[in-house]
């Protein structure tokens, strides 16, 4: 018999530096020490006790695939990162993603880094590239994807700036 044994999973493990323990809610054996991770009933998986009380809840969060790679996140062997938004994914594909310059969710487009940096670069391009004098007045509506707000703004070519979060993860949804 093991040095680690779980009755539920039939499970036998000799190395215990693996820090092994069963969680019920899972229904799974872990690894890394039962008392680093907490299990989500609503998210229906575990995570670090780092993320207790400030992890967004989603609903069967790891019972999905990957949206890059489409392997099932729940049997996955690679690590599973949570974004802001509370999705999740592979933390590969997360880094994949923003080596070709995509910083918002798949599967909500929620910003998944701080953007301010990059926001306040659009602020000086904009102010740099003023619209000709006959679109100065045009007005467009626009759903920010950070914050969820509706809200009619001066159009640019470049970019619309969400007046209640001041993202420009926006999309235009009438106007122009």
């Amino acid at each position: 018999m093991g040095r680690y044994f779980c009755e539920t999973c039939k499970l036998f493990d000799d190395d215990t530096s693996k820090r092994q323990y069963h969680c019920g809610g899972c229904g799974i054996c872990r690894i890394g020490g039962e008392e680093n991770f907490f299990h989500c009933s609503k998210c229906g998986c575990c995570y670090s006790i780092i993320l207790k009380n400030s992890h967004p809840c989603i609903e069967g969060a790891m019972h999905h695939d990957c949206p890059i790679c489409f392997e099932y996140l729940f049997e996955s062997r690679n690590d599973v990162t949570v974004l802001r938004c509370g999705h999740t994914l592979h933390r590969n594909c997360l880094k994949e993603m923003q080596e070709h310059y995509q910083y918002t969710c798949p599967i909500c487009s929620k910003s998944v880094c701080d953007m301010s940096k990059v926001w306040e670069k659009f602020d000086a391009e904009i102010a740099a590239a003023p619209m000709p004098e006959s679109y100065r007045n045009e007005k467009v509506w626009i759903l920010c994807n950070d914050c969820g707000t509706s809200s009619e703004v001066q159009f640019h070519i470049f970019a619309q700036k969400c007046p209640s979060c001041k993202s420009y993860n926006t999309r235009q949804t009438r106007g122009r």
